[in-house]
């Protein structure tokens, strides 16, 4: 459970700083988005959940 509360963690500090830093760039990237073909994004959202996945099993096995 500690290890989910420090991801949580860690995406909460990086859009954060996403949405103070350049909001306004945020909303260009919404609308390219927004062109690309839903099964694309599918399919993206399942390769950054395949990362994400992978770079906290490795954190965990490294011990960090």
């Amino acid at each position: 459970m500690p290890t989910v509360v420090l991801a949580l963690g860690l995406v909460l500090c990086v859009e954060g700083l996403v949405f103070a830093l350049v909001p306004s760039r945020l909303e260009d990237l919404l609308r390219l988005l927004a062109e690309i073909p839903v099964d694309t994004r599918r399919l993206m959202g399942l390769a950054a959940l395949a990362s994400g996945v992978a770079l906290v099993w490795l954190a965990k096995v490294i011990g960090a």
